[in-house]
């Protein structure tokens, strides 16, 4: 199969030539056709082996995805492609890699959880780029203290991703994608600079973004799918109360709603249709329910003192155990009883 031409976006580094640091090489690359998808996931989460922190890296014919794993259990997503980075939901990386199939490949890798927040955050954000001068390695390190520089560095070598870690110009931490046991770190980074065997300059990308130390989960598609159905539930309850009416009692406490937009928009997709693709953190969904929850039954109250807690009661009864451990009912002014 040959490799796609597609390179990061404004730098010379192909997508098919990047390759991160890694603790253990669960499975080395290989060609999508050959890994079934749901059976590694499922693997991951139950066996021992598996239940590490590490990442899957599928190279597509136009982006670079990642899948981030914490304990085996697959936590967030996002792509590096021509055009940018970005996060994306699991669903959606999923899905891309099963459509290439017949022109991507894997790998599966351990790696320290907060490399993973690194690399999650070299996408969630806007990195700046830094310009370094390939004919002058020397002048890396000196320039870094020159400018007292404070972050993560992301520095790219023909594809090797390397994370260096600066405190007011000095390197203090890292992780380097193919550092040899007797090659000091001055000797490793000398050697991003090296040409090819060819004699051309290597192609290089070097970009800054602030460190994090850990990285946020989504919320999955089974989770955002409860909370759907709940809140068409609290609709359903009210329009009993309401037949007239119920519709408009919606429409105006979803317009004043402060949370998120986009977990609204998320909530509110009528039933039998599918929602449409976005990232959305799992405390983001009870925060968001319990505000509409707020905003629609406040109105009930007017004009039915007391009806409230019954209609909240029958609408989550079957889901109070998941909206109690979200803390649900505690952002809500009525005592709900069983």
């Amino acid at each position: 199969m040959r490799a796609s031409t597609a390179r990061l976006t404004n730098s010379p580094v192909r997508l098919a030539d990047i390759e991160f640091p890694q603790a253990n090489r669960l499975i080395h690359r290989t060609r999508l056709a050959f890994i079934h998808l749901d059976n590694l996931l499922g693997w991951a989460k139950r066996d021992r082996d598996g239940r590490v922190d590490g990442y899957i890296c599928a190279h597509l014919p136009d982006e670079c995805l990642l899948l981030f794993f914490r304990k085996g259990e697959a936590v967030n997503a996002a792509s590096m492609h021509m055009k940018g980075r970005e996060v994306v939901t699991i669903a959606e990386a999923l899905r891309r890699m099963q459509d290439e199939v017949d022109r991507g490949d894997l790998t599966y890798c351990a790696a320290p959880l907060e490399q993973l927040a690194w690399m999650y955050q070299s996408c969630a954000i806007a990195p700046t780029a830094r310009v370094v001068d390939p004919r002058h390695p020397a002048t890396f390190l000196p320039a870094m203290r020159h400018d007292n520089v404070s972050g993560v560095v992301e520095f790219i070598s023909n594809g090797r991703v390397n994370y260096l870690l600066f405190e007011d110009g000095r390197l203090t931490a890292g992780y380097m994608c193919a550092q040899q046991p007797k090659q000091t770190l001055d000797q490793y980074i000398l050697s991003l600079f090296e040409p090819g065997a060819d004699g051309a300059a290597p192609a290089l990308s070097v970009m800054m973004f602030p460190p994090v130390s850990d990285m946020p989960a989504q919320a999955p598609y089974a989770l955002v799918q409860t909370y759907r159905e709940l809140y068409w539930r609290l609709a359903d309850e009210v329009e009993r109360e309401f037949p007239t009416e119920s519709k408009r009692r919606v429409q105006r406490a979803s317009a004043a709603l402060t949370a998120p937009s986009h977990v609204l928009g998320l909530l509110s997709v009528p039933r039998g249709q599918d929602p449409p693709d976005a990232v959305v953190r799992p405390e983001e969904l009870p925060e968001a329910l319990a505000d509409f929850a707020r905003q629609l039954l406040e109105t009930v109250e007017v004009v039915m003192p007391g009806a409230a807690p019954t209609i909240l009661r029958d609408a989550t009864r079957e889901h109070r155990y998941v909206l109690q451990a979200a803390g649900f009912y505690n952002r809500l002014p009525w005592r709900v009883t069983w």
